[in-house]
């Protein structure tokens, strides 16, 4: 073939422009990406579900000489005479967890007076001490069970063990992110995707039956080293398998399915016990076997790796089931550029041409490196992406300081998302790219610095402010998204956007140490998460416009993103 012909056969082959004649959003990529959408509702409920496995519920000692031996009262009257404890502005009472006071009656006279009858005359502040004494019996505020009462982790020095669920989850959050992107690079969306989601549902149903808290930590690492790839390789599967004017939204409707997947978790108020949420929430996964015949691989990965016969039969399927046409030219190539590639004295040497594989993204990755104008524009998107992790995971733990029922603050917490996501869609849209994920960040950062002054006294001026702040850096998380992958060339793009993520997972590992800062100035945190978002929103408005653009397919054509 002469250059000019092949030269011709490349922009043939373009899938941007394949697709104006397939259709951008047809009937085919219509039912595979609900398909692709459904894993990530247990992947998001997964990501959250230790939550409420490795929670702390409301518990305090038991009394023996004021409790009903048969159903003790959490929140009994006399509880603040027994029992040392804080009370609130609004006069009630929390009780210490794991302290008592001493009892002026013995043992023997106790246990004798309830075996007779309950309740006792009275249980009076004369019947105790001003001196403390650890007990180890307790009476829980609900039904809800978690490793707390499986392993007895109970007291202030245990407590570590519960928030250290939370690191190992991060941990394989990290692992697993920056694997699975580079997995899926060399050996395709598909089948990584695929593995990602029967690892989780396998992890998920182990650590239900995990036999000691040691055992448990471990599965959960597992579990999240598979969490970590299903929802990153959907979006990337998503906005890859459809046209420019449908990328926001392939991206932006994918977030709903984790908004919801993650306020399922509110329903484990019907599933109070660890073990059975966490089968309930793994199970189900395991139907998605069934994508391996039912999900095609990405035509853009196909391509970028040479397979044109394969990826001219996705197209041709394609075209089928979203009844078009498909030009005798554009078939043609397929078959003429399989044939050269058949041609090459690499074809016949599979070792070869894995390590071609390998050379190309490596070669990538050098060009990346050596271009100054993209070191530097991912250097901001690596910032923007930690920024977007600390202020929203650190949003989400002062969530729990609402008042009210915690699984319905929980799924209301999650749900407020969706709006957040459907602004995004918005901005996406009327603004592009770049000034979305400012404005965003700028929302975000209004919000958390008025905050920061609210008098404690208006309640719902703080809960209006949060739901805003938490509104707009949810926003801010679905355009970087799309912003990143749109400027990764294709052979790197699905490492790319995984290592972003991953550097992001960091950032989320100092999220819980920031509301200690409250106890230097209390405004401090909420400011601090809106000088963050402040600066990070400036940064962005030094990135290319990628709005209506093609997908880069080299690196070659990402740098070419920021020039004219």
């Amino acid at each position: 073939m002469s250059v000019p012909a092949a030269a011709a056969a490349s922009t043939v082959l373009d899938f941007d422009d394949i697709l104006t004649e397939i259709g951008e959003f047809g009937r085919f990529q219509r039912r595979n990406y609900l398909l692709i959408c459904l894993p990530v509702l247990f992947a998001a409920a997964n990501s959250l579900s230790y939550v409420f496995t490795a929670g702390s519920p409301t518990y305090r000692c038991y009394v023996p000489e004021c409790d009903n031996p048969d159903d003790p009262d959490y929140g009994a009257d006399w509880v603040s005479i027994a029992e040392p404890g804080s009370w609130s502005k609004l006069g009630h009472f929390t009780p210490a967890t794991c302290d008592r006071f001493m009892s002026n009656v013995s043992k023997s006279d106790t246990e004798s007076e309830a075996r007779r009858s309950w309740p006792l005359d009275e249980c009076s502040a004369e019947d105790f001490t001003a001196d403390t004494e650890r007990c180890r019996l307790f009476v829980y505020g609900s039904s809800e069970r978690t490793i707390l009462q499986q392993w007895g982790l109970q007291c202030q020095e245990n407590l570590w063990k519960l928030a250290f669920v939370g690191t190992m989850h991060f941990a394989g959050l990290v692992l697993g992110t920056a694997l699975s992107g580079y997995l899926a690079d060399r050996y395709g969306r598909k089948h990584v995707f695929l593995f990602c989601i029967v690892f989780m549902a396998l992890t998920g149903v182990a650590q239900a039956l995990s036999w000691d808290y040691v055992s448990f930590l471990v599965f959960a690492l597992l579990n999240a080293v598979g969490t970590s790839g299903v929802y990153p390789l959907a979006f990337i599967i998503g906005v890859e398998m459809v046209g420019p004017r449908k990328r926001e939204m392939s991206s932006i409707v994918l977030n709903y399915f984790y908004a919801v997947g993650e306020a399922l978790l509110g329903l484990s108020v019907f599933l109070p016990d660890w073990r059975q949420l966490q089968m309930a929430l793994s199970i189900p996964p395991l139907i998605c076997v069934g994508y391996f015949w039912m999900v095609p691989e990405s035509v853009r990965w196909l391509l970028a790796r040479n397979r044109r016969e394969q990826a001219g039969s996705i197209i041709r399927r394609a075209a089928k089931v979203n009844r078009r046409d498909i030009s005798i030219e554009l078939m043609a190539s397929f078959k003429q550029q399989e044939l050269e590639a058949e041609a090459s004295p690499q074809h016949g040497n599979e070792g070869v041409l894995v390590e071609r594989k390998d050379d190309k993204i490596w070669l990538a990755i050098k060009q990346v490196v050596g271009s100054h104008t993209l070191i530097v524009r991912y250097a901001i998107l690596l910032l923007i992406w930690a920024v977007n992790a600390i202020v929203y995971y650190g949003l989400s733990l002062n969530a729990t300081s609402l008042s009210g029922n915690k699984y319905l603050n929980f799924a209301l917490v999650c749900l407020v998302e969706i709006p957040g996501y459907s602004l995004a869609w918005l901005f996406l849209r009327r603004l592009g790219r770049r000034l979305a994920l400012s404005g965003s960040l700028f929302l975000c950062s209004i919000t958390c610095v008025a905050s920061g002054f609210v008098t404690l006294g208006a309640n719902w001026l703080v809960v209006t402010l949060f739901l805003i702040g938490k509104l707009g850096i949810t926003s801010s998380f679905a355009v970087i998204y799309t912003f990143t992958a749109e400027m990764m060339p294709t052979v790197i793009r699905s490492g790319g956007v995984g290592v972003m993520s991953t550097f992001a997972r960091f950032g989320a590992m100092l999220a819980p140490f920031v509301p200690l800062l409250a106890s230097y100035y209390e405004p401090l945190p909420l400011l601090l998460f809106g000088t963050l978002s402040l600066v990070a929103g400036l940064l962005s408005l030094l990135l290319p416009e990628t709005f209506n653009r093609k997908l880069p397919d080299t690196v070659d054509e990402a740098i070419a993103l920021g020039k004219r």
